[in-house]
């Protein structure tokens, strides 16, 4: 017999029980009341401990470039870092660029990711250049194991596409059953507020967040979900910030709409008030849409208890504060985007446990059941149950430690949560049957990590 998990409390997105877990290979094999299973050749003991479906982060960014450098995590350390925080899946995002295809994309993310991941991964296709090729490609990606396709409304002349574009888009998804993921902020308008401050001297990291205001961010919301009533496609908005995006959101789910949304711990913990951190420190905390003032972050907690928001991602685009943030010193807009997390979003989310923001099953829906159903995992992923893969998290809830750059194993060299206490920490991780994390250190091996072909979303009506 292979690993029993003995005496844990095992937590899924329907309800808790203690149980013990036997697996085999590198699947689940049972299920059962505690001591039904006496032998194994390893076991781990799980009492007064929690046994969760391994996390799934359905929104990273490794190795992505950006502004001439590239985010500082590998697709080998990225993935490290996410087993070390208890996340056993990634989806990344493969970046097209103007004038290419998305299928030589793929082949280029492929190229970058096979062999070097330790956790499984799959891959959301961003689509910045949208013409009759590219949406032909559209549908050999999802014969390639890849149904989802992120596009901006920001970001003019980079990743940015019309209205019209999106909206072609969003036809030719709801025609072979694809899911559009949108960043909505109105890149147009927030381009023009960024030029006159930089015109009037206004150069602060700071500035960042006040050239995109919520405002802009609940406009732009409310159109792609427009745009997608009209071409009856799906629509997922990624790394929502702003209680004026919730609101249309919730609005369009009411009404029975294929909307959904994430959030991301930044936007639950981080506020405006860290881009204002004077010395160029403010640069650390530089991501789109931005960091917002605090009175946002309860109507995100209200959010994810009401299903408004389905997931918390990371949106994990690690950029070193070092030579990296450092690019926009005088220029706020040169600054690159994004937030080191992939390692803390688990351990970020047990915090809203323990306040009493969510409750134990909810915690595992967000962040492991939904992203596996939202992006056709499941019931491979996202749960504890006989015949799924071995993705297992034993998780003390009282465990003390302090987050913090000396501790982390992100490639990056500062933390977003620097000096945060946390109640509750990984003990063991298992990937597909192999102990990754056990006893504070790293037993997994670079290249462990599988590509998933995904099925399409099981939440589409």
């Amino acid at each position: 017999m292979g690993i029993l998990i003995r005496n844990g409390t095992v937590v899924n997105a329907d309800g808790t029980l203690t149980a013990d877990v036997l697996v085999e290979g590198e699947r689940i094999a049972a299920v059962a009341a505690p001591g039904v299973f006496t032998e194994a050749d390893t076991v781990i003991e799980a009492d007064g401990k929690y046994v969760l479906p391994g996390g799934i982060d359905a929104h990273t960014h490794m190795e992505m470039p950006f502004g001439g450098t590239f985010s500082a995590d590998t697709f080998f350390t990225g993935t490290r870092a996410a087993a070390w925080g208890g996340t056993t899946t990634i989806i990344d995002f493969a970046v097209q660029v103007k004038g290419t295809s998305l299928l030589s994309t793929l082949d280029k993310w492929h190229e970058k990711a096979d062999g070097h991941c330790a956790v499984d991964y799959g891959f959301h296709m961003i689509v910045s250049d949208v013409n009759d090729q590219s949406l032909k490609e559209m549908e050999s990606c999802l014969d390639a194991g890849v149904n989802s396709f992120k596009m901006f409304m920001a970001y003019p002349g980079v990743f940015y596409a019309t209205d019209g574009e999106i909206l072609r888009a969003m036809q030719k998804a709801a025609d072979i059953g694809g899911t559009i993921m949108m960043h909505a902020e109105n890149g147009i308008a927030i381009d023009e507020l960024v030029a006159q401050a930089l015109a009037s001297g206004r150069t602060d990291p700071v500035e960042h967040g006040l050239t995109r205001p919520p405002e802009l961010e609940g406009e732009a919301t409310s159109r792609a979900i427009q745009l997608a009533r009209v071409t009856g496609a799906p629509l997922y908005i990624v790394h929502l910030s702003a209680s004026q995006a919730l609101a249309a959101v919730a609005e369009a789910r009411d009404t029975g709409q294929n909307v959904f949304a994430e959030t991301c711990p930044q936007y639950l913990y981080l506020s405006i008030e860290d881009l204002a951190k004077p010395d160029f420190e403010g640069s650390k905390y530089v991501a789109s849409p931005p960091l917002r003032p605090k009175e946002h972050q309860a109507d995100l907690w209200r959010g994810l208890r009401t299903n408004d928001l389905s997931v918390v991602s990371t949106d994990h685009c690690p950029f070193c504060f070092k030579d990296q943030k450092e690019m926009g010193r005088g220029d706020f807009s040169k600054i690159p985007n994004g937030i080191p997390g992939v390692e803390h979003r688990m351990d970020l989310l047990h915090q809203g446990v323990v306040a009493g923001e969510l409750s134990l099953r909810r915690w595992v829906e967000v962040s492991s059941a939904t992203p596996a159903r939202m992006f056709g995992l499941y019931p491979r992923k996202g749960v504890i149950a006989a015949g799924a893969d071995a993705d297992i998290v034993v998780y003390d809830p009282v465990k003390q430690h302090t987050l913090g750059v000396e501790t982390h194993h992100m490639a990056v060299d500062y933390s977003a949560y620097e000096g945060m206490s946390i109640t509750g920490g990984v003990s063991t991780v298992l990937s597909r049957g192999s102990v990754v994390i056990d006893g504070g250190e790293f037993h997994g091996s670079e290249g462990h990590g599988k590509f998933l072909s995904r099925e399409l979303s099981q939440y589409l009506v």
